[in-house]
């Protein structure tokens, strides 16, 4: 005797294809609709039909909620981590649209028509732009670590290999005060001792001296790393010393100073409006750091890339390593860095959203406001023109707030927690955050041309 619950599958099938319209492929949604049933045929209480139907449909929302999709971006984070960081220009789109959707001479030399060098481009336009001797590109900042920390531990337990029987380890000179946690739950000190490096930690917390550093240098030290607060500040108490200190340290003892600078700054941020300074990576080469990595997609306003720069015989060096293979840049990251160097060599800073939406001023904001507040008039909300405090976010300047503009609203017919869901549920999304029981929108991370996406979304938000 079939069970209830078998006697119900053929009426389930009926609603696959109303489910396959969702935007899911319908593969999927058949193999997601059968592992459903077969957690609930583990169970003794079989719902009713009705019931079934309708957490299979709540299951798929949330499968299809899970797809990479666009988002409005109403938070007032310009770097937003979780929202992808930073958007890609218009013309890293199109080169992008132009070396995705065909071939390329990624590793082939077009003036000898023999193999080509990859990222050779790229190597020598960000060689330029920071001042280096050299540079080249791995997948992300942490890989940039890994492959720095990895080689220079590498050498040094092979020199002592070949000078002594007696087993050695490989140290990492590090403050103390700048094992920082970033993104994701993931810590510098955990990224370095999957590198094979053993840690030598100096100083305090709160303050590190040039003795603490001058202290632990011996025999067993392969590079001094310095890590820049990218994201964190610390206040009261505090001493460290500065890149140049260090480099003379360094200089004296033969040991490499490495710095991980984590934002990329390319320019002042002074001249954003910011009153933080963030250290640029030809400033800290010219400092005496012997290589400087940094994320691609930050301040920079790229791709997600690690891009290290300094001495050219450490970054050969770092370039034979059989792990650099692993991390290489694929040809869309490639195509999209390119772009974006070339824009910050042209000094075509405003055609870099992320540097745009920073430095946009209040008042273009505010003429944005009047027009989308005017247009939800007659809502069953109440709308207000407010101000927001945004920040460069994604690890940068923590203690940096630049003045915006907000959408105010408080929702007649429904809790602002139900209204705020709705605007998620919309297509796409519309993201923003709750502060003084208004829900705000944030105009300093909203394009303007998704002006009109965002009163649509409240409208129809409005209606639910």
């Amino acid at each position: 005797m079939k069970s209830p619950l078998r006697r119900q599958i053929p009426a389930v099938s009926k609603v696959l294809d109303a489910l396959g319209r969702c935007g899911v492929p319908r593969p999927l949604v058949v193999e997601f609709v059968r592992r459903k049933l077969s957690e609930i045929r583990a169970n003794s209480d079989i719902p009713k039909f009705e019931s079934i139907i309708a957490g299979v449909h709540r299951s798929l929302d949330e499968l299809r909620a899970g797809r990479l999709q666009p988002i409005v971006n109403g938070t007032g984070i310009v770097i937003h981590t979780n929202f992808g960081r930073a958007p890609l220009t218009s013309e890293a789109i199109h080169t992008l649209n132009e070396i995705g959707s065909g071939y390329s001479n990624l590793e082939y030399d077009v003036a000898t028509g023999g193999r080509g060098r990859r990222g050779d481009y790229i190597e020598t336009a960000l060689s330029l732009l920071c001042q280096a001797e050299a540079a080249t590109v791995v997948n992300n900042c942490a890989a940039a670590l890994v492959l720095i920390v990895h080689h220079f531990t590498a050498q040094k337990l092979e020199r002592f290999k070949q000078s002594s029987s007696k087993e050695c380890k490989s140290e990492v000179i590090v403050s103390r005060g700048e094992l920082v946690q970033i993104g994701g739950g993931f810590r510098i000190a955990e990224i370095l001792e999957a590198s094979g490096a053993t840690l030598r930690e100096v100083g305090a917390t709160n303050k590190t001296t040039l003795e603490d550093y001058a202290h632990a240098i011996g025999p067993e030290t392969a590079i001094i790393l310095k890590v820049h607060r990218s994201n964190f500040f610390m206040s009261g108490f505090v001493e460290s010393p500065s890149s140049k200190e260090i480099t003379a340290l360094a200089r004296k003892k033969r040991i490499p100073l490495v710095e991980d600078l984590g934002s990329g700054a390319m320019i002042a941020t002074e001249s954003l409006g910011i009153a933080e300074h963030e250290p640029t990576p030809a400033e800290v080469l010219k400092a005496g750091a012997d290589l400087v990595c940094f994320s691609g997609d930050k301040l920079f306003g790229g791709p997600q890339a690690g891009i290290i720069v300094g001495r050219k015989r450490f970054v050969t060096a770092l370039k034979r390593e059989p792990l650099f293979r692993a991390l290489r840049c694929d040809k869309l990251c490639l195509a999209a860095l390119q772009t974006t160097v070339n824009l910050h060599l042209d000094q075509n800073i405003g055609a870099i959203p992320t540097l745009a939406l920073l430095a946009v001023s209040d008042d273009a904001l505010r003429a944005r406001a009047v027009v989308i507040s005017s247009s939800l008039q007659g809502l069953p909300i109440t709308v207000a023109i407010g101000r927001g405090r945004s920040k460069p976010g994604g690890g940068t300047l923590p203690n940096a707030n630049v003045s915006s503009v907000t959408i105010d609203i408080v929702p007649a017919n429904s809790s602002v927690a139900e209204f705020v869901a709705s605007l998620r549920a919309s297509n796409p999304p519309v993201i923003g955050y709750i502060a003084d029981d208004r829900f705000k929108l944030d105009l300093r991370t909203i394009f303007p041309q998704q002006d009109d996406l965002v009163i649509k979304a409240i409208r129809a938000a409005c209606t639910k």
